[in-house]
């Protein structure tokens, strides 16, 4: 275990490495009705650079009201450490300043949890949650984390970690005071075509909390959707906390930015109550 500092490493390559330069791209992205705010349980968000799906990540945050504690959930690109891997102490830096894991929950977790083993080495190196951070920080200065990654898994190991985090945050008195972000892109490098076909077939299983048929239309159609383990494991959980539906707040594909229809990565951003 430690309380170490975890530095930011995609800061200077997924968004600006200065304060300015970080707030000055997320008011560029601010939709222009982002006054009007909602309570959300949960709500998935892409992770790629800023310049590719910075608009969709803010254009969801911007719309939910930013508790003060935040469960994070994303997956594990680089293959180092545990298969479901949470760092319990501790913070995250980046260019706004550091974010505090709430330890007493990320323990708590720990120690209902079968599967949830306290590992810093998945985090280390992986920019699916600290790119989310900077956004967030933006819209709340003070709250805290608890970062989970995930390798993939079978739906059930998936399913029961979704309802031992969802029985945690009833434990540990937070809901209704907590946000459980999953972070994910959809279809990865292929037509403009395919991905929106794909993607929206992905999506529908999403809207309705349908972490079964969103395994299966992975299977299926072959679905590159790299944030699938953390996103079947919100689903699981939002739904003991009594969540009904999603909302896809935004999507686009790369080519909104690059103009290539002929490979790009689609990003949607989910808002779930």
């Amino acid at each position: 275990m430690s309380s170490k500092t975890r530095k930011a490493i995609a800061a200077g390559r997924f968004y600006p490495k200065d304060i300015e330069g970080i707030n000055n791209q997320i008011r560029g992205f601010l939709p222009k009705d982002f006054s009007s705010k909602i309570n959300a349980v949960a709500c998935m968000v892409p992770h790629a650079g800023y310049v590719y799906s910075g608009r969709v990540a803010v254009n969801i945050l911007s719309q939910i009201n930013i508790p003060n504690l935040v469960i994070m959930l994303g997956p594990n690109h680089t293959g180092i450490g545990s298969p479901y891997s949470i760092m319990s102490s501790g913070s995250w830096q980046t260019p706004l300043g550091e974010v505090k894991v709430d330890g007493t929950l990320a323990k708590l977790l720990l120690s209902r949890s079968r599967y949830l083993i306290d590992d810093e080495r998945a985090h280390n190196e992986e920019h699916s949650l600290e790119v989310e951070l900077p956004i967030l920080q933006y819209f709340n200065k003070r709250f805290e984390i608890v970062p989970i990654s995930f390798m993939p898994s079978e739906l059930s190991v998936l399913q029961e970690i979704g309802k031992e985090i969802a029985s945690a945050i009833e434990e540990y008195g937070c809901k209704g005071k907590v946000l459980i972000l999953a972070s994910s892109d959809m279809t990865h490098y292929e037509s403009q075509e395919d991905a929106v076909f794909k993607d929206k077939k992905a999506i529908d299983a999403m809207l309705s909390l349908d972490e079964k048929k969103l395994l299966q239309e992975v299977a299926k159609l072959n679905i590159s959707m790299c944030g699938l383990a953390p996103v079947v494991v919100m689903l699981s959980c939002i739904k003991c906390l009594g969540a009904l539906k999603g909302i896809l707040t935004m999507y686009q594909t790369s080519a909104d930015v690059t103009k290539d229809k002929e490979s790009v990565v689609g990003y949607a951003g989910i808002i779930f109550n």
